[in-house]
């Protein structure tokens, strides 16, 4: 490249940098919290500059702040009669508009101002306990995230990530089947590529965080809304576009190519579009004939969208949905010496697809000025399947045969419904009550010839078509007697209509404000969670599809009870603390003697498990201690630091107490940032995390009975009993943002494992070192040194408010 060309670059870009004021526009809209009438009259300020920038909420609740300096701002909001919101770190670029729709809670004392100091944790109102709010620009300021909600939750105290190969939501040692996903109010499949039935997590998420709003993220003692889930539930909420400029994104990086777009349907109604579209970045460069170190490529792509339509003062709807298709080759057949670049299995040809979508639409009603409704339909589709070819070679490594071994296609698909009422009885009291319903229909297939791999003939597995129903009800109510006491209590009820299974939960909650700077909470809750829907529906291979051996298996049960405390030291300073225990019961074990095997251990592989058939009389236990400080955003940094003690403990059949897959027993992350200004416009951006954790359980493997079976048999008396070694992980993340007249550029690199330690993941069976008459077992290990880069572009079109 001749050398003048940077310098000619650089001539031309930099003078739109350096010249013009650059300002933005933050729009948005305040209403009641628990009626959402549109407040008229509510003063919003620009509080960090001067003069200060203030304007006032017309009669449908619309504010505009104009001529907004970019950089990151504190926005205060005031209204008698209502608590006031200060939003603190609000970044304003040059490339896109900031919309902000927000929510106000009345006092309970009548006319008077009250100073809050406490931020804001949750979205919910009724969520009092174990709530945190998902803030969208965490997933890229925190380094290590990769942009994606679920690994930047395992910052979260109580949340373990110490798995680099997926981003499964392991909380306070529970089995990441536990958790529930939300989407716009829906119960949805799983939102991850390379999903596996079962589990809730994966190696790349479909959620695009440039679709998402702030969201809620719960760790126990949930609200009466949340069903079908002993763990944690993940309430996603998608943003409106952009209703009155038209604005895009461009982005390329390591994980993904994508481009999206917002805008105006009709200024006149307000009426706005958002979508967006991915695609795997390595598949193109495979495309391109750029050699990425593997034959083995990650086939991936994603999109999202949301259309919304104001229909009056009092009406909305809106239309939602995201889908993904991913797929990848593993095969091994191709090669003519061992090589390590063999992933997976080694002695097989392995063909996977994974397939997501939902669509829905939502339509709210105000009833009056108490009272509101709403109403969410969706369809969801995920299907997913699985090709193996058993791979024979001769003394020289020559493929002699391929021989199919495994063959499934599971497909369910499920059409749910949330309707409720929300009812603000007074400015003390608030109602919510609601009805959840989900039809799942079923297409599954599966037969298997792996074990041994001499076997003929093949075993059929699973061969059903059908639908289940899982009815949920649920109400709660609010009760502040003052500003500084909240109580929350409700009853949750499922049926299962399959097998009749069914339940009915309480809940209760209370936060109490023991000053200025401190709070108390306490929360209980009983909850309850179906089993993987296969599970219902597989059959012993010697008997036929009729005799389904799990079909009546009820719910996993669980009580929750947690105890917490904050303290504010500052404004930008507070710690919190939570203590809890967790008894599960009804917990599917299985029916033959002896056997260790536990349903709370399953959730976090890229394996499907047959068990044996199962009974509901397991228990288990999780305890522990969990703790954070932070230091929010202020004068250029963060800081942020969580850690928990806990131990979780399963029982099986053979009634021993033994440690789950995930008790690790603590978990720690550090994290760190720093902005700084280069110049008037552009700004350097730095993070850090170091991650460590307890290592990984695993079992005693039993030699002889793998090599008969050709796979991994632990030692059943001695499940989880030897541990790998602690795990340990540092991550930084550099990057520049450029507010240029009219775009945003955004440079960064996330250097993930930056000290490239080796942390072990598994034990894994090795057909070759078998055959060889040796040890047959490796040791799998975690990702290395990898970097992540991007570069991401934001612009829009249309003339800015003035």
């Amino acid at each position: 490249m001749p050398r003048y060309l940077p310098l000619l670059f650089l001539t031309v870009l930099f003078p739109s940098f350096l010249f013009a004021q650059r300002s933005q526009v933050i729009r948005g809209t305040i209403t009641d919290k628990e009626s959402h009438i549109a407040l008229i009259g509510v003063t919003v300020a620009v509080t960090d500059v001067l003069p200060h920038i203030a304007t006032a909420t017309d009669e449908n609740g619309r504010f505009i702040l104009a001529n907004v300096p970019v950089g990151k701002h504190t926005i205060q909001v005031t209204y008698l009669g209502y608590q006031p919101l200060t939003l603190q770190n609000i970044l304003v670029t040059s490339g896109k508009e900031v919309i902000l729709p927000l929510e106000m809670e009345t006092s309970s004392r009548q006319m008077e101002e009250v100073v809050v100091k406490q931020k804001r944790e949750h979205i919910n109102e009724m969520a009092l306990v174990s709530a945190k709010t998902f803030d969208v620009q965490e997933t890229e300021r925190y380094a290590g995230s990769r942009a994606d909600p679920a690994r930047m939750a395992s910052n979260f105290a109580g949340v373990q990530g110490a798995d680099d190969s997926r981003n499964d939501i392991i909380i306070r040692g529970n089995s990441p089947q536990g958790l529930l996903w939300r989407l716009e109010d829906v119960d949805i499949p799983n939102p991850n590529h390379f999903a596996i039935p079962g589990t809730t997590g994966g190696p790349v998420s479909m959620l695009n965080n440039k679709t998402l709003g702030n969201s809620d993220f719960f760790t126990g003692a949930f609200p009466a809304e949340y069903g079908n889930s002993t763990a944690g539930v993940f309430d996603l909420k998608m943003r409106n576009g952009n209703n009155s400029r038209y604005e895009f994104t461009g982005q390329l990086g390591f994980l993904g190519t994508e481009l999206a777009a917002e805008g105006p349907i009709s200024r006149k109604s307000g009426a706005s579009f958002l979508v967006t579209y991915r695609y795997s970045t390595l598949k193109l460069f495979e495309g391109l004939n750029i050699h990425i170190g593997t034959n083995s490529v990650p086939n991936y792509q994603d999109a999202a969208f949301k259309l919304n339509f104001p229909l009056n003062k009092k009406a909305n709807l809106s239309f939602f949905g995201i889908g993904g298709l991913s797929k990848i080759d593993l095969v091994v057949s191709k090669y003519t010496q061992p090589s390590e670049e063999i992933y997976g299995e080694s002695d097989r040809d392995q063909y996977f697809y994974s397939n997501t979508g939902l669509a829905g639409a939502s339509f709210s009603y105000i009833i009056n000025s108490t009272t509101y409704t709403k109403i969410t339909v969706a369809q969801t589709a995920n299907e997913i399947g699985a090709h193996h070819d058993k791979v024979f070679r001769d003394a020289n490594f020559k493929v002699d045969s391929l021989k199919p071994i495994l063959d499934y296609v599971f497909g369910t698909y499920s059409t749910v419904a949330h309707w409720y009422l929300n009812k603000k009885i007074s400015p003390r009291q608030t109602l919510k009550l609601g009805l959840v319903n989900n039809y799942y229909y079923s297409n599954l297939v599966d037969s298997s010839r792996q074990y041994p791999p001499t076997r003929p003939d093949w075993q059929r597995r699973l061969d059903y078509k059908g639908g289940t129903d899982l009815l949920q009800a649920y109400v709660q109510y609010k009760y502040r007697p003052t500003d500084a006491l909240t109580i929350t209590g409700g009853l949750h009820a499922q049926y299962l209509t399959h097998n009749q299974s069914k339940s009915i939960e309480p809940r209760i909650a209370l936060r109490w404000k023991a000053g200025v700077n401190d709070a108390i909470s306490f929360g209980y809750g009983l909850h309850s969670q179906l089993q993987p829907l296969y599970q219902y529906y597989a059959h012993l291979p010697q008997y036929s599809q009729a005799m389904m051996h799990n079909y009546n298996v009820d719910f996993t049960r669980s009580h929750h009870a947690v105890a917490g405390y904050e303290h504010a030291f500052s404004n930008v300073l507070r710690v919190r603390t939570e203590a809890y225990y967790q008894y599960l019961f009804n917990v599917p074990v299985e029916l033959k003697p002896n056997s260790s095997y536990s349903g709370l251990d399953l959730g976090s592989s890229f394996g499907r498990y047959f068990p044996d058939t199962l009974q509901n009389t397991g228990t288990g236990y999780n305890y522990g201690l969990e703790l954070t400080l932070e230091k929010v955003f202020s004068k250029g940094y963060y800081v942020l630091f969580t850690g928990s003690v806990f131990d979780s403990k399963a029982k099986g059949n053979d009634g021993v107490y033994r440690n789950t897959d995930y008790n690790s027993h603590f978990a720690v992350n550090a994290l760190g940032g720093y902005e700084k200004k280069l110049g008037k416009y552009s700004t350097l951006l730095t993070g850090a995390k170091v991650t460590y954790a307890g290592g990984r359980l695993y079992s005693p493997p039993d030699v002889a009975a793998s090599n008969a079976t050709g796979d991994l048999v632990i030692v059943e008396s001695q499940r989880n009993t030897l541990k790998f070694p602690d795990y340990f992980r540092a991550d930084l993340k550099l990057g520049v943002r450029i507010n240029a007249k009219k775009f945003t550029h955004e440079i960064a690199i996330d250097l993930v494992n930056i000290l490239g330690t080796k942390n072990l993941l598994s034990l894994t069976y090795s057909p070759d070192l078998a055959a060889q008459g040796v040890y047959p077992f490796i040791k799998e290990y975690q990702l290395g040194f990898l970097p992540l880069f991007y570069y991401r572009v934001d612009f829009g079109t249309g003339k800015k408010h003035s």
